[in-house]
């Protein structure tokens, strides 16, 4: 049984994973930071409101405290644009450029994983198998 969970623990993803959850809460304080300091000052300068969870909407003797999901709204859109331009539109243009490169003939550079040579032997062998 504890083979079985030593084997779990040491698969590759488990552990990308996990450096991935560590890295992403770091991130996120990062932004929560650059949101309170920044951008929270910055949009109170334009629109007057030092902090927004203090907002609220009063209706029918209810009160409805919409600060603190504007706070929460404005966080995560900093973290999606910051991902977007510092991950994913960075991979998308070298994955272009991969994809033009391998277009326009040019062998690729990157070396196969494992697991996709070792896939090309074995069709290559069942190959042969069935032609001889």
């Amino acid at each position: 049984m504890l083979k079985g969970f030593k084997e779990f623990i040491m698969r590759g993803n488990v552990i990308d994973l996990a450096v991935a959850v560590v890295v992403g809460a770091a991130f996120k304080s990062v932004v929560d930071a650059f949101v309170a300091n920044i951008i929270t000052p910055l949009i109170a300068a334009i629109a007057g409101k030092p902090d927004f969870s203090k907002l609220a909407w009063h209706w029918h003797k209810s009160v409805f405290q919409y600060g603190a999901f504007l706070n929460t709204v404005v966080s995560f859109l900093l973290v999606a644009s910051a991902i977007y331009f510092a991950v994913v539109a960075p991979l998308n243009v070298l994955a272009e450029r991969r994809a033009r490169k391998l277009a326009s003939g040019v062998p690729d550079d990157e070396p196969k994983p494992e697991d996709i040579v070792l896939l090309e032997q074995i069709r290559d062998l069942l190959k042969a198998q069935q032609q001889g």
